[in-house]
């Protein structure tokens, strides 16, 4: 079970996920991020230490708007991952191609 809160903050679109990102959940993430974009947000900031497990239909959701957001000069940023989940990005390669740091204020400078 996954929890996704949201809240704007100027310019950046916060995303909180807190839970498990499976196949039955990752569905919430994807239309946080899809409300984001629709409202016209450029900066998106998704905090994930609350993030207890992803699954490779959660990390497929991160993927799926990588290369839009980039042709569109949008940005989003990932931040808070527990070592876990880290891991699984970094096993991946997906480290390389999702922009992950540490904290919430390090996601604000890096999309600001």
């Amino acid at each position: 079970m996954v929890d996704i809160d949201t809240q704007a903050e100027g310019e950046i679109f916060f995303i909180t996920v807190q839970g498990e990102l499976d196949a039955s959940s990752s569905i919430h993430l994807d239309t946080a991020i899809a409300e984001a974009l629709e409202s016209g947000y450029k900066k998106i900031a998704i905090g994930c230490s609350g993030l207890e497990y992803i699954s490779s239909a959660g990390l497929g959701v991160f993927m799926s708007y990588i290369e839009d957001m980039k042709k569109e000069g949008k940005t989003m940023v990932i931040y808070g991952v527990n070592e876990k989940v880290k891991n699984v990005f970094q096993i991946l390669g997906l480290d390389q191609l999702l922009t992950l740091v540490d904290t919430k204020e390090k996601a604000i400078e890096v999309v600001g």
